[in-house]
């Protein structure tokens, strides 16, 4: 089971190299921050899946955190860009 889940996390972190060449590429801001998210989420699959693999718990908690600072940071950009947007269509 443990090979099963060193092998699930390396196909998610192959899946980051799609992530990466959305943000490198990404036409919008938007399209850059779905994939900052799905580094987050992905960051807190790889992590969970290391800690039943390796039978630390701490990585569990570690995965807790990256999954609120990532939660922390859709609000932040969500509250800038309609700011940003609410400022350039008051502008007009």
């Amino acid at each position: 089971m443990q090979i099963l889940y060193l092998a699930l996390a390396l196909f998610l972190l192959v899946n980051l190299g799609a992530g990466m060449w959305r943000i490198l590429r990404g036409p919008t801001a938007a399209d850059r921050m779905m994939a900052a998210q799905l580094f987050g989420t992905t960051a807190v699959a790889v992590l969970l899946l290391l800690a039943q693999a390796t039978g630390k718990p701490a990585l569990s908690d570690v995965a807790l955190v990256f999954a609120l600072l990532a939660a922390v940071t859709t609000v932040a950009f969500v509250r800038r860009a309609w700011t940003d947007q609410g400022a350039n269509n008051e502008s007009e």
